[in-house]
């Protein structure tokens, strides 16, 4: 009973005591959402992951919960909340799957916050409420067939047609594109310079078949976004922003929610892990008894602590104007690598039940592994870092 009273006393993990550093407001939302994932997202998740199939009515709750945009100003569809508060909503939503945080993340800091930062005020005034609100979905068309980590190698285009733009070319990996309302697209002029405009489901030419076969995000809908000659009004191109300047910077949004999220990640697999340390009998004692087997909870909680406190401060420089990309892509891949292995090493406590569906230890592993490459690889993250404190470009 002791040791029962223990896990209750600390389900939220919080060794460091890091929630003394939070405000009321990052609490509350924080316990709202966990508090929804457990009610909403965790008695049918593994169900959806086993079938490969998104929880599509799960669009219309995230909305509700105030999951799209928390950032980004009401009157624009948004929560209004800090960046903190953005963060904390990621890393429960991740706490039940990494695809249903990636919905969130998707329309919030792909969709919204390029609409909101680079569009028109006729943009925002037409699109963000909508989005914000769940009636409309969105999706990013950046990463191309040829080009994953060089996107600026993309070969979509447009051509001037006098009121409107012929749009060509192909996206790929497109999260929510299936089942979306609206692409932001990123394609290069005839001048080679990347330009980012809105396009709409449904006009002639633009179609998005959905990718099957995957082992990873199996609950998250993926597909392609594909131009055959699309006729796109000059309205619908965001009018000042030029270059890979757009797009990188809508990267480092969604980078910045993913570094919280891996944590969430990370918090359930070493929660499943800890209880059954303590519930499963081996050799007349629980195998959380066994020093092997404290070896690895430890490290974990202790790996856990350092993606908090990593975070927390990140949050704290992204509330202040002062988080750079660099600082974002440490805390992205270092949290994402951390996570991934914490699933690796609470798959071993569990034994032969950590590769079944009745603990969420071997979807999340399956999950990170894709995390752990999008929106940055693990190596690509690696070498910005690097890039920065050299001053020596490896990419070139």
């Amino acid at each position: 009973m002791k040791s029962a009273n223990r896990i209750d006393k600390y389900q939220h993990h919080d060794y460091y005591l890091m929630d003394e550093l939070l405000d009321e407001e990052h609490l509350l939302a924080r316990d709202a959402v966990r508090s929804w994932v457990k009610a909403e997202v965790t008695p049918i998740i593994e169900d959806y992951a086993d079938r490969a199939e998104c929880p599509r009515h799960l669009f219309k709750g995230l909305a509700e919960i105030g999951a799209y945009g928390p950032s980004l100003p009401v009157e624009y569809g948004g929560g209004g909340m800090d960046e903190m508060a953005y963060g904390v909503i990621m890393q429960e939503l991740e706490r039940g799957d990494s695809g249903i945080r990636s919905m969130a993340s998707v329309q919030g800091s792909l969709v919204m916050y390029p609409i909101f930062r680079f569009g028109s005020e006729e943009h925002r005034r037409k699109y963000l409420p909508k989005l914000g609100s769940g009636e409309m979905i969105g999706c990013f068309g950046l990463t191309e067939p040829d080009f994953g980590s060089n996107p600026a190698g993309m070969i979509t285009n447009i051509k001037d047609d006098g009121d409107a733009y012929i749009l060509n070319g192909a996206k790929m990996w497109i999260t929510n594109s299936p089942v979306a309302d609206l692409a932001v697209v990123w394609a290069k002029d005839e001048e080679g310079v990347v330009r980012g405009m809105i396009v709409e489901a449904g006009t002639p030419g633009f179609s998005a078949p959905e990718i099957h076969g995957k082992w990873s995000l199996r609950a998250s809908i993926t597909g392609e976004l594909i131009f055959e000659d699309v006729r796109v009004p000059k309205s619908q191109v965001f009018p000042e922003i030029r270059g890979m300047k757009g797009p990188l910077s809508c990267l480092s949004k969604a980078r910045y929610g993913i570094a919280w999220g891996a944590i969430g990640a990370a918090l359930d697999c070493y929660d499943s892990a800890l209880r059954y340390s303590q519930e499963r009998i081996q050799f007349d004692r629980p195998i959380g008894q066994f020093q092997l087997t404290q070896k690895k909870l430890a490290e974990m909680i202790t790996e856990i602590t350092k993606a908090q406190m990593l975070t927390w401060r990140l949050g704290t420089l992204a509330n202040q104007g002062k988080a750079t990309p660099s600082q974002i892509s440490m805390a992205k891949r270092n949290n994402v690598f951390t996570a991934l292995t914490i699933a690796r090493e609470a798959r071993q406590i569990h034994g032969g039940m950590g590769i079944t569906n009745e603990y969420p230890v071997m979807r999340h592993m399956m999950n990170l592994e894709t995390v752990l490459t999008y929106e940055g690889t693990h190596d690509i993250h690696l070498l910005i870092t690097g890039y920065d404190v050299t001053g020596l470009n490896a990419f070139s």
